[in-house]
Formats: C-alpha cells, structure tokens, sequence
C-alpha cells in the first residue's frame, strides 16, 4: 500500500521505522505537529518524527491544522492507501479521515476499550494494573472508539515508569502496526467492533495533577511518581519551593512516620504517608539537577520532624 505516516514525538520513531525497512509498503509522506520551541533559546525545532523522514528523505508535511486546505488538497493529490498513525498530536476532521481508501490507523498505548485518551500508559501504571499493551484500530470521530484490528500485551514491571513502560510499547507496537498494514493490504485481517464494557478514559496529566498527596498510602505514592516520570514530573513541596520526585521505593516495615514527616539516615531519606513509610531515592530541587536524596538532605540539613508538602 501507498502510507502516509503520521505522528510527533520520539514514541511514534520505532514505527516509522518498522514501515520504511517492511519494504512491503511505500511511505510517501509524513504528516506531523509543526516545528515547536525547545531549549533555554526557545529555537524551533522540528518534532522527532519529522527529523527521522527528512534522514529517509521521505516528504514532511507540517500543517498547523489537519483541516488547512492546502495540507488536504496535497494529501488527495498523494493518495494514500492508509494512514497509520502513532501521537500525532491532532484530532483528524471527517473530511481528512475520508482520504484514504483504508481509513486511518491508529497505535495506541492500552488495550482498548481500556484507557482511551492521552495519557494511557500513565494511568495504568498509577491505577496499578498489571498487563497493559498496544492497540491498533480504525480511527472514527470519537475518542480512540474505532473497531480493533489487533494488539500485543505488555507485563508492568514494580518499578516501570511511565517512560521505561512506553519505551518498551513503542518497539512492541511498530511491529504490531507494520503487521496490521499487512493484513489490511492482503485482506486477511478485518477490524473488530470494541466491547461496550471495560472503558475507561486516560485525561493528559497536567502539572497539578502530578502534586503527592502525601495522605495517601505509600503504593498510591509510587505509583504517582512512577507514572509521572518523567512528565509531567511528581513534586511536592518542602520549605515553600518545588522539590521534584524521581524515583521512591516502599518501605512496609517503617510505619512510625505521621504523613509527608521525614526521617533522614546516613544513606537513607524516609517519608511518611498514609499508610507506611516511603524511602526517597532520587530527587530534584527547584533549579538544581537530579540527585541522589541522601545528597540532597545532607546539604539542606533536615531536622528531626520536618515535613514535606508544608
């Protein structure tokens, strides 16, 4: 078939490489977010996806909305067969989504109909769900509702950030999708209505959302700040500046500990919570670079009874 892909960030590469080395399928262009500021110069920068067409030599097509006339005026003249998609980052308007023969395609990061949305990989891990995975589906109009084509499954790992978890979906997932354009090609795979029980919803997580509750028991914490790494970022508070939280562990055995009081060791930073105790590990002070916590008490010089989210 004759592809136009279409996606954004770093996440969406190992598919767009998977379709280029098939060698089954023509990538004739690339659809993606236009450049955007990044960097202490605010410079604009082209997206990720964007960088690794121009390497393959492969059309980039950079529209500021999927409804400007003149990006669908040259998607009709390119003619794609399919478009797979992999967070783009743009809802696609009825009269895009009619282009091509097959539909549009989307990758997405959960087992529909579970966490349909943004941020699916974020809040698996912060619901605590043990096996997630990747979906690919025909895009409709509505959210990520769009009958399934096939999906792999992924195991969360206990420690599993947010990153390390849609690291690993990214390359499970390229394969999964090169795999779908295969079978759409051939006629062998036909899409699959979505169950109407087991939705769930998958919101962006904003800046506020990721501020520790630390009332809340120790495995919801881990689960926070394992989620939010490494964005939006978990923080809490500590002495009226922004402290931002890395990597935690659960410590079941230190119960003594009212919650957000801290208990510092020689090596060792503890927090109270709802429940039990949690040892920070890794952290990040207002305008200074990750630490190791213990690195980061000894120079601020906690004393006995001084808490965190004050």
């Amino acid at each position: 078939m004759k592809l136009v892909f279409a996606g954004t960030p770093e996440v969406a590469v190992p598919a767009l490489d998977a379709l280029i080395a098939s060698g089954r399928h023509e990538v004739a262009a690339v659809v993606t977010r236009p450049d955007a500021p990044a960097g202490r110069g605010r410079r604009l920068v082209a997206s990720p996806v964007a960088e690794r067409a121009e390497e393959a030599g492969i059309e980039v097509l950079k529209p500021l909305k999927p409804r400007d006339e003149d990006f669908l005026a040259r998607l009709r003249e390119i003619g794609p067969d399919c478009c797979p998609v992999v967070a783009y980052g743009a809802l696609l308007p009825r009269v895009a989504l009619d282009i091509p023969s097959q539909g549009w395609v989307n990758l997405h990061f959960s087992l529909l109909p579970a966490w349909r949305g943004a941020a699916p990989v974020q809040h698996a891990i912060m619901a605590g769900d043990e096996i997630t995975g990747a979906t690919t589906f025909l895009i409709e109009e509505g959210l990520d509702s769009g009958p399934v084509y096939g999906t792999v499954t992924e195991e969360i790992r206990p420690t599993d950030t947010s990153g390390d978890l849609l690291t690993r979906l990214a390359f499970a997932g390229s394969g999964l999708l090169a795999a779908t354009m295969d079978g759409i090609e051939d006629g062998t795979l036909k899409a699959v209505p979505q169950p109407a029980d087991g939705i769930s919803t998958a919101s962006k997580i904003t800046v506020e959302d990721a501020h520790i509750d630390w009332a809340a028991p120790a495995l919801r914490v881990d689960r926070m700040v394992r989620g939010c790494t490494p964005a939006p970022g978990a923080w809490t508070v500590f002495r009226a500046e922004r402290l931002k939280l890395i990597q935690v562990a659960t410590v079941p055995d230190r119960t003594d500990l009212a919650p957000g009081e801290l208990s510092v060791a020689k090596n060792n930073v503890y927090v109270g919570t709802g429940s039990y105790a949690v040892e920070l590990l890794w952290v990040q002070a207002q305008g200074k670079k990750p630490m190791r916590a213990a690195d980061w008490a000894r120079g601020v010089r906690i004393p006995s009874g001084e808490r965190l989210g004050v």
